[in-house]
């Protein structure tokens, strides 16, 4: 455990400190030494949070001098992909020993070499004795995390592994970037029963299921059903990739309705379960249903078995733990054996600006009107930035769509680059590795993209990220009035997205907010506001942006013809509006007092939902 101050700061993996990262080490080393089991650690973008992190892990207790039943070294994981390929990448991380899902290897054999490692022949037949195993990229990884004093994976591989002899209890275990550990358990813990997910599922018969008790029943079938199809299997041994494939499925899909199952009818339980039914396609018999997804909500005891026990001591890191109470609520903690260690931001204000640009409401029912003002917004700041590349956090497909083509109507197309489900990353990738200054209209990528320096200069914020209140469990959050929990989740992803584009103390970035919601969202969650994110707040601004014209907003990208054709497409449009008001506002002028103040006195005389109700994707 971490009990000595010097040897927190000896594990320090970098040459010298940065910011506040000693500061941060001495408060974490005190909050351990005041018997917290769980400290939280709230450091904003910049703090150095994976130097920190292997820090921690390093002070685990070590093997040497520890009793055979005593738990030694260390875990980091975090739910982020990118994270992880980030850690891999850092030479001061070099001692953390990474392991991903057998998915990710491609096995070594000859003939084999395109197969992943859980479809290979050591997966497919039976008492495959695999003469490469030693070499096997998977297992190799798998031997040397198992043995190393700290072992990183992902989040979903952690949770996995639960109950593994392989990775056992350790004294530590760091969680990075831990703010949505409550709706990632959530995610892992939920069923989906349908076509994609259910191997047979042409050949069940599902009934329409009236809530959890009729589920309950429905999955004690299933799971027979699952298991005498996974045995066949089992008795044929040698299986095709796609048998391995469904082999394993059925296992996975047996052990998630099992543990639906006992943990509904297990008294001391206090996870709340949750039913959704489709209509099956095709029409269906009277009284047959569709595809079916289980859902717990808070699903503590879930977390208990795949996180809370696998280690002594916990150190949970995010920039946007935004309260300590609502998060220990939520994951199952006693706040009384949680401490909170603050790190102070490092970057100057000045450097992360918030402008003001709202258009209206982007909400489903006012977007047709909204988007219009907001894509010609987007145009007057392409042609401000027109030699840097900017980011649209769209946050949905419908979104995206609309603006991609009302952008491809001011004649402004060369510009601008897309993404859909399919090739988001390799989208990603190629803007990135472009020179040219490109805007990225993204989905969802508010979190994980490190866009410093000439990346990215400036980014979009479309709309408030809302959670999707056609999710059940949000419903019956808020049926329940759990309206703090619903503004939170929505500050944090606003905060997660306003530090994509500034990630160092000398990096630079603006970030433009184009939804009206958003800045009713800083009232209403204004007691969960950090102050770091509040100084932006506070110093928020209408920005002096240049006219409307998309011939300027192509810059450099566009040729003569290109030009002529943008500004002959942008001369039909309405008059511009500029920020909220429509008149162009002086350079810097604030809109905070009245934005706020004004706001806040609107917002607390009318019900929450007028605002912020949203039923799309």
């Amino acid at each position: 455990m971490i009990v000595d101050a010097s040897r927190i700061l000896d594990e320090f993996p970098a040459p010298s400190y940065r910011g506040n990262q000693q500061q941060a080490l001495d408060d974490i080393r005190d909050a351990f030494e005041a018997g917290n089991d769980v400290v939280l650690v709230r450091a904003p973008t910049g703090s150095g949070k994976s130097l920190l992190a292997r820090a921690i892990a390093g002070c685990a207790r070590r093997g040497d001098g520890a009793a055979p039943s005593e738990a030694t070294s260390a875990y980091y994981t975090t739910p982020q992909v990118s994270q992880l390929d980030d850690v891999a990448g850092d030479d001061l991380l070099e001692d953390l020993s990474i392991i991903r899902g057998k998915s990710n290897y491609n096995c070594i054999l000859p003939d084999e070499t395109d197969t992943s490692v859980d479809q290979a022949p050591c997966a497919r037949e039976r008492g495959y004795d695999c003469s490469v195993k030693h070499r096997c990229p998977y297992f190799s990884d798998r031997a040397i995390a198992s043995n190393r004093r700290i072992a990183a994976m992902t989040l979903a591989y952690f949770m996995q592994t639960a109950g593994s002899d392989v990775f056992r209890k350790r004294d530590v275990c760091v969680i990075d970037e831990a703010h949505g550990l409550a709706e990632w358990a959530e995610m892992y813990a939920t069923t989906h029963l349908g076509p994609r997910t259910v191997p047979m599922w042409e050949d069940l018969r599902v009934p329409d299921l009236d809530g959890p008790d009729q589920a309950v029943d429905y999955a004690d079938a299933l799971i027979d059903t699952c298991t005498k199809r996974k045995d066949d299997l089992l008795q044929k041994g040698d299986l095709e990739p796609a048998e391995a494939a469904e082999r394993d499925r059925l296992q996975e899909l047996i052990s998630e309705l099992k543990w639906f199952v006992e943990d509904y009818r297990d008294p001391q339980s206090s996870t709340m379960w949750l039913v959704d039914q489709n209509d099956r396609e095709g029409g269906s018999e009277q009284g047959e249903g569709g595809p079916v997804t289980i859902k717990p909500m808070d699903p503590e005891r879930y977390l208990q078995h795949t996180v809370w026990d696998r280690a002594n001591k916990f150190a949970l890191l995010s920039a946007t733990i935004l309260s300590k109470d609502a998060f220990c609520r939520q994951v199952g903690l006693d706040p009384d054996d949680v401490a909170l260690v603050d790190v102070g931001h490092t970057f100057p204000v000045e450097h992360r600006p918030l402008y003001d640009v709202a258009q209206g409401k982007m909400t489903y029912e006012h977007r047709d009107q909204t988007i219009p003002k907001v894509a010609r917004t987007i145009v007057r700041i392409m042609r401000k930035h027109d030699d840097e590349k900017g980011l649209i956090h769209c946050h949905s497909y419908d979104i995206q769509s609309r603006l991609k083509e009302r952008l491809g109507d001011f004649g402004v197309a060369q510009r601008v680059r897309t993404h859909d489900r399919e090739d988001r990353d390799a989208a990603l990738e190629a803007w990135k590795d472009s020179d040219r200054p490109d805007v990225f209209l993204s989905v969802k990528m508010e979190e994980a993209l490190d866009l410093e320096g000439d990346l990215a200069r400036w980014q979009v914020i479309c709309k408030a990220p809302y959670p999707n209140t056609g999710d059940s469990r949000v419903a019956h959050r808020l049926e329940d009035g759990q309206w703090g929990w619903y503004y939170r989740t929505a500050l944090r992803t606003v905060i997660q997205a306003c530090g994509r584009v500034v990630r160092a103390p000398e990096d630079h970035g603006a970030t433009y907010l184009a939804d009206s919601s958003l800045l009713d969202l800083f009232d209403r969650a204004s007691h969960d506001v950090p102050d770091w994110f509040d100084e932006q707040i506070v110093r928020m601004s209408e920005p002096d942006l240049p006219a409307f014209d998309p011939d300027g907003a192509l810059g450099e990208v566009g040729s003569a013809p290109n030009r002529r054709r943008s500004a002959a497409g942008g001369s039909s449009e309405r008059s511009e509006p500029t920020g909220n008001s429509g008149s162009t506002p002086s350079s810097g002028s604030s809109s905070t007092s009245a934005s706020r103040s004004g706001r806040s006195s609107n917002s607390s005389q009318k019900s929450p939902i007028t605002d912020v109700w949203e039923t799309d994707d």
